[in-house]
C-alpha cells in the first residue's frame, strides 16, 4: 500500500510519490529560541519526529531539516527585559531545547540551521526577488510586494484583496500596499544588525526559512511541515518568496499539525494554563508525553488533562508490564523475528496521512491478545505458542523505535517508576522488602489468614504485589 498524505496545498489527500524516489527532502520550522518551549511546541517536534522515523522504517532515506530561528523580534524583546544580550539569550534557550528534547527522546534533525549562520545566503535572496521585480526597498528597509505574486494565498486561501489592511500588523504608510511584509528591517538602536545594500540591519521572519531550506534542500523539495499557526502568514509568504525567487514549485507537499488545548481551552499564558515541556516532564514520564501527543490525529487538537495524561501512563505501564511479563514466562530469543501482523497493521494504519492513534491501538489490541495467549496456555509453551508471542513482541518494540518509545528495559522502566513513586508516597524499600519476606514465610507455613493480612497492609500502602515462578515482585500504585 502507498503512502496517502493529506496536502494543506490541495486540500485532500494525495499519493505521496518523492521528487526522487526512494529519497526524501523535507524542512520542518523550529522553534524561535527566547523562552522555554511549551508542550504545544513540543507537539509539532514530536509529531514531525514521528513521521521521519517511520519514513525510513519504510526504507526511505530522508533528509531532514529543522532550523532555529536564533534573531527575532520576539527574542530581542525579551533580551531587552532582561538586560542581556540576545544572542546569549537564543544561545541559552537552544541548549535548554535540546535538554528538553533529549529527554522526550526526539532525534537530532541532519541539519539544523541558525539564522545567523545564512545571513549572507538571506540577502542574496532578498537581492534576486529585487531584481525579479517582487521586493522593493524603503529608507533601508526591503519589503515583499505581494500584488507581484499572483498566486498568493494559495496555501491558506486567503486572498489579497479579502485582506483587511492592518488586521495583523500595524500599517507602515511607506509600503506601497499595506499587506505587504518585510524581508529586510533597517537597524534600530539596541538590536542586532548586518552589513548590506540597503544598509545595515537584519533579516524579516519569513525570509528566514526560504533561504536555509533552499540553501539545504534546493529550490524544489518534497514535504514541508510545521504547526497549523504557521499556514499564514510564515508558510504563505515562504512560497511567495521562494517561488518568486526562482520560478519553480517550492514544496510538493504541506503537513501541518494540530494545537495542544489545555481542560478544553487553548492554551495561553493570559489564561493561566501554559505548560512547558519541563512542568508536563516534571511530574509524567517523558514516554507517556509521547504517547499523549500522539494520541489522536496529527491533523486534530489534543486535549492536555490529568485524566489524558494518567491514560497515557497507564497505557505505557501496561506495554512494559507485558514485555516485562514475555520476557519472564518464555526464552526470549533476541535473534530477528520475522514482521508479523501488529507491524503490518501498525503500517496501514501510518500509510493512511500517518495516523498515530489509529497505529498505537494496533499494539494495545496485541497486548490484549498476548495477555490472553499467555493465561491460556500451558508452559513450557509449544513452539507454534512461543513464536507468536515473540513475533509480536519483536513487531511491539519496532513500532515502539517509530513511535519513539519503550527505550528501556521493563525492569529498568519499573524501577524509575518505582523510585519516583516511593519518593512521592515517603516509602521505605526496606520496609516493603521485609513485609514480603514475611508473607512468603507465612505461605510456606500455609498462614493464609497472616498473608492476606500482610497483602492488605501493602495495598494500604499503595503497594501492589505479584507472585511470580521466581519470586514476588512488588510496584508502587500509580
Amino acid at each position: 500500500m502507498s503512502i496517502r498524505v493529506y496536502n494543506t496545498l490541495s486540500r485532500k489527500k494525495e499519493n505521496f510519490e518523492p521528487i526522487e524516489p526512494g529519497k526524501i527532502r523535507m524542512y520542518v520550522c523550529g522553534p524561535t529560541v527566547y523562552d522555554y518551549l511549551h508542550i504545544g511546541n513540543a507537539r509539532s517536534v514530536v509529531v514531525f519526529d514521528v513521521i521521519v522515523r517511520y519514513l525510513r522504517a519504510r526504507g526511505y532515506d530522508v533528509k531532514y531539516v529543522r532550523n532555529f530561528t536564533d534573531v527575532d523580534d520576539k527574542i530581542i524583546n525579551r533580551a531587552n527585559e532582561l538586560g542581556i544580550n540576545s544572542a546569549d539569550l537564543s544561545a541559552k534557550f537552544i541548549d535548554i531545547f535540546y535538554q528538553d528534547m533529549k529527554a522526550l527522546n526526539v532525534q537530532k534533525a541532519d541539519y539544523e540551521p541558525k539564522v545567523t549562520e545564512y545571513i549572507d545566503e538571506i540577502k542574496e535572496l532578498v537581492s534576486v526577488l529585487i531584481q525579479n521585480g517582487h521586493a522593493y526597498q524603503v529608507d533601508g528597509d526591503v519589503f515583499y510586494s505581494v500584488q507581484t505574486f499572483k498566486d498568493y494565498g494559495k496555501l491558506s486561501g486567503r486572498r489579497p484583496e479579502n485582506m483587511e489592511p492592518g488586521a495583523r500588523v500595524k500599517i507602515d504608510e511607506r509600503k506601497q500596499n499595506p499587506i505587504d511584509f518585510a524581508l529586510w528591517k533597517s537597524a534600530k538602536p539596541g538590536e542586532p544588525s548586518w552589513d548590506s545594500p540597503w544598509g545595515k540591519g537584519r533579516p524579516g521572519w519569513h525570509i528566514e526559512c526560504s533561504a536555509m531550506s533552499y540553501s539545504l534542500l534546493g529550490e524544489t523539495f518534497d514535504i514541508h511541515g510545521g504547526g497549523k499557526d504557521l499556514i499564514f502568514p510564515h508558510h504563505e509568504n515562504e512560497i511567495a518568496q521562494s517561488e518568486g525567487a526562482f520560478k519553480k514549485p517550492f514544496a510538493k507537499y504541506w503537513l501541518h499539525n494540530g494545537f495542544v488545548n489545555i481542560n478544553h481551552e487553548k492554551m495561553s499564558k493570559s489564561l493561566g494554563n501554559f505548560l512547558t515541556i519541563r512542568d508536563v516532564m516534571a511530574k509524567y514520564n517523558p514516554e507517556a508525553v509521547r504517547l499523549f501527543l500522539l494520541s489522536n490525529h496529527y491533523r486534530s487538537p489534543v486535549d492536555y488533562t490529568d485524566s489524558a495524561m494518567d491514560e497515557a501512563t497507564v497505557r505505557l505501564d501496561r506495554i512494559y508490564a507485558l514485555l516485562d511479563r514475555i520476557d519472564n514466562e518464555t526464552g526470549t530469543d533476541e535473534k530477528d523475528q520475522p514482521e508479523g501482523s501488529c507491524w503490518n497493521q501498525f503500517c496501514q494504519a501510518m500509510d493512511d496521512d500517518f495516523n498515530t492513534a489509529l497505529g498505537m491501538g494496533t499494539v494495545f489490541d496485541a497486548v490484549r491478545s498476548l495477555n490472553s495467549l499467555l493465561d491460556n496456555n500451558k508452559r513450557p509453551f509449544s513452539a507454534d505458542t512461543e513464536h507468536a508471542i515473540l513475533s509480536q513482541r519483536a513487531d511491539i518494540l519496532k513500532i515502539g523505535q517509530v513511535i519513539g518509545i519503550l527505550n528501556q528495559s521493563p525492569e529498568k522502566y519499573f524501577e524509575n517508576k518505582k523510585s519516583k513513586a516511593l519518593e512521592r508516597e515517603s516509602v521505605d524499600p526496606a520496609l516493603i522488602e521485609e513485609m514480603i519476606k514475611k508473607r512468603v514465610s507465612a505461605r510456606k507455613k500455609k498462614d493464609w489468614k497472616a498473608a492476606d493480612q500482610i497483602r492488605k497492609e501493602l495495598e494500604n500502602m499503595n503497594i501492589i504485589i505479584e507472585d511470580r515462578p521466581k519470586g514476588t515482585v512488588w510496584k508502587v500504585k500509580a
